[in-house]
Order: C-alpha cells, then sequence, then structure tokens
C-alpha cells in the first residue's frame, strides 16, 4: 500500500495568501457593493513592455515555421539568454559569470522551493523572521524542520535570525552555526536592504563556518542606493559560498507568463562535488525550465528599448511605494521600506495584531494588505504593503487609510 510523505501534514493550516484569498472572497460576496483595494499579494498591474510583446509575437512566428521551430529547450536554457543575462546583469557589475554557472527556470519560487533538494536531509536551515514563506516550507516538506510549536510559531530545528525595528530589519550573525543560510535583499516582507560591506560579513562567516547561503536577489531591480548590491557575487569569496536566484516577474512583470533563474558557481563545492554539477543533473532530470517564446520574451529586456521600457515601470511602482510610504507617515504611522523594494512595512496599532489589521483594513476601509506575523514570528504586529496596484487606486487606498 502507497505512503504519504507525512512531512507535508507539519505544515500549520493553509498557505498564507490562500488564506487572504478566502477571507477576501467571503467579504466580497457579503459586500457585491464595495470596492476592494488590492495591496497584499506582491502581483504586478502594469502590461508586458512593447520589446516584450514584440519578441513574444516574433517568438510564436518562429513556432509556426519548420526552419524556426523549437522544441525543448536546452537544460540550462537558451544560449542566447544566458549570455545576455551575464553580460547584463553581472559584467556590467565588475563580475563574472560564465554562461554554464546560469540556470533558465519558469521563475524563482519554483528555484527558491527546489535548490534545497540538492543538500543533505540533516543539513540545518537558518532564516530571516520575517521571511518569505517558500523557504521554511520546502524544507518542512524535505524533512528538515523539526516539529512545529504552535505557540511560538517556531520549528524547533531551524534558525531564526530576527528582524526587527531595533537592528533596522536586516538579520545578525547566527549564534548557532547553520549549514544553509537563506538571505533575501531587497527582502520581502520587511523591504530592507544592507550595505556590500554588511554583505561582505555574511559572505566571509559562511565561507568561515562551510555554509552555504541562497540568496535571493528577485527585488535587485528595485534598488535605488549606491551602497546596497545589486548582487551577492559583488562581495570577495562569494563564488565558493553563494547561490544567487533571480526573477523577472518583479522587474519585467512575468507573473503570468514565469521567467527566472539561478547562478551556481562551479567554485561552490561540497568536498569534491561542485553544487553546479548537481544543479544541472537535478535540472535535467526534474525539468523546469521556461519554453523558447518566454526565453526570447526574456531576451528582450536587455535590449535598449527593452531596459528603458521596464525601468519606467520599475519607477512608476516605486513612485507608488513613495505615495504609501509618505501618506502613512502623514497619518501618524511607523513606516520602512519602500526605498529600495516595492514593499512597505508598517506598524499596526498598538494593541492590534496583524490579523486583527487586516480584518479592520478590509471592513473598514475595503484594502487588503499582508498582515506580517504570516510571513514569521517576529512579524506579529507588523503590516506589508505593495505598491504594485495603480496609481489611481494607491492613492484611493491611502486617502481611504489615512479617514479611519
Amino acid at each position: 500500500m502507497f505512503k504519504i510523505n507525512e512531512n507535508y501534514l507539519k505544515l500549520p493550516g493553509s498557505y498564507l495568501f490562500s488564506t487572504i484569498g478566502k477571507k477576501v472572497k467571503e467579504f466580497t460576496e457579503a459586500n457585491p457593493d464595495k470596492k476592494i483595494i488590492r495591496l497584499g499579494i506582491g502581483d504586478v498591474t502594469l502590461p508586458l513592455a512593447p520589446a516584450v510583446i514584440d519578441a513574444l509575437h516574433s517568438a510564436v512566428d518562429d513556432m509556426a515555421k519548420k526552419e524556426t521551430f523549437k522544441g525543448y529547450a536546452p537544460d540550462l536554457g537558451y544560449e542566447f539568454l544566458r549570455s545576455a543575462i551575464a553580460e547584463n546583469d553581472f559584467k556590467s557589475r565588475g563580475v563574472t559569470i560564465a554562461i554554464d554557472e546560469i540556470f533558465v527556470s519558469d521563475g524563482a519560487k519554483s528555484d527558491s522551493s527546489n535548490i534545497q533538494e540538492i543538500f543533505d536531509a540533516n543539513c540545518k536551515i537558518a532564516v530571516c523572521d520575517p521571511v518569505y514563506p517558500v523557504y521554511v516550507d520546502s524544507n518542512v516538506m524535505a524533512g528538515r524542520t523539526g516539529e512545529y510549536i504552535a505557540d511560538t510559531g517556531k520549528w524547533t530545528n531551524v534558525i531564526y535570525m530576527p528582524c526587527i525595528k531595533e537592528n533596522n530589519f536586516a538579520p545578525e550573525l547566527p549564534k548557532e552555526q547553520p549549514d544553509i543560510i537563506y538571505l533575501c535583499f531587497p527582502n520581502n516582507p520587511t523591504g530592507s536592504t544592507i550595505t556590500k560591506d554588511a554583505l561582505q560579513k555574511w559572505v566571509d562567516y559562511a565561507n568561515q563556518v562551510g555554509a552555504v547561503i541562497i540568496y535571493d536577489a528577485a527585488y535587485e531591480a528595485y534598488i535605488s542606493e549606491e551602497n546596497v548590491p545589486h548582487t551577492i557575487y559583488e562581495c570577495d569569496g562569494a563564488k565558493t559560498c553563494a547561490i544567487e536566484i533571480r526573477s523577472y516577474s518583479k522587474n519585467a512583470g512575468f507573473t503570468g507568463t514565469r521567467l527566472g533563474f539561478t547562478v551556481v558557481p562551479k567554485d561552490l563545492k561540497c568536498g569534491d562535488v561542485m553544487l553546479n554539477s548537481l544543479w544541472a543533473r537535478r535540472h535535467g532530470t526534474k525539468f523546469n525550465g521556461a519554453p523558447y517564446i518566454m526565453q526570447a520574451a526574456g531576451a528582450s529586456i536587455y535590449t535598449a528599448e527593452g531596459k528603458k521600457q521596464t525601468m519606467d515601470q520599475i519607477a512608476y511602482y516605486m513612485n507608488n511605494a513613495k505615495v504609501i510610504r509618505e501618506g502613512l507617515q502623514a497619518a501618524g504611522y511607523s513606516v520602512s521600506g519602500g526605498v529600495n523594494a516595492p514593499y512597505i512595512w508598517l506598524e499596526t496599532p498598538k494593541g492590534m495584531t496583524s490579523w486583527e489589521f487586516f480584518d479592520y483594513l478590509l471592513n473598514k476601509a475595503n484594502v487588503v494588505g499582508t498582515p506580517g506575523s504570516g510571513f514569521g514570528p517576529s512579524g506579529e504586529g507588523y503590516f506589508r504593503l505593495t505598491s504594485f496596484g495603480t496609481y489611481e487606486s494607491t492613492l484611493e487606498a491611502i486617502e481611504r487609510i489615512n479617514k479611519l
């Protein structure tokens, strides 16, 4: 008789955004006349840039002709896209990444979840707290996290690195030694960043203790401050201890079309084993790549037109972030983020939990955000708003909130 992976049964409740969706659905059905403004899930609202649309049409035309038809994509991704990535995302910042260190996929969420499969089941993970839920959940499914303690909201075999107001929402080096360290900068959900010097300390620490850093750089395109690194490979020694995950969802609006990539340097080894080879084997066996059409679309954002158009979209969202941040500050809220990231992290009114504030905003202002406690224990008492709405809806949302 077949058996199930009982680690799945350890996952508490439902996925954060499923719970939000259920609450919003119930409210909408009970209040069909109410106009809801959604500043919760990190989904974009602007259409794909014209350069991307042109590339999609051209790629579709290629698929209609015998001479240019494409079948399965190469395991690592098409060379034209990986070369564009190496040149524009890394070489332009003084970093040399070989194209066979770049693995194209269907998105950062998949890679963030799947990358843990190449590590031993006994490896201990360290995560920022609060944190993107996928990091912990995927390790729960793999059996690494121990038992869930409902009273604390923590797992017994996970090292939590609190990101709180007292440390500017940036983690400190853990006192207990981890094997795998998850870092995300600019951070989701807090919107915080760290300087290159601060990130260098993490790289030095990982090399010293023999840990590997899983570095989520999905929001690097939103960085506006010069002392904030766009890639961990700007730090000396990062190639021997770090894997970097990127996404086209936030910088080019590919949330509905799916594309991303992961960098696994050939210098990153466990003994004599290259992690690059392990990920290549996993990538080829459990193929989660992207089709030719999407890879052609991804390459288009590196053209002169594509760069300008996507940067214009990023500027649009960051202007929304400024509206949210300054509007909430004027109303007396304590806020952070929204400078190098499309997320604003606000402290809930005293005495109100994250979910109570969610219900309060939904019922009183018809605005949807994300409860901070859904990202981890240290997120309690905080709330995330996203700047991915339209400018008009963003203005209206802040007006509604400020009238409460």
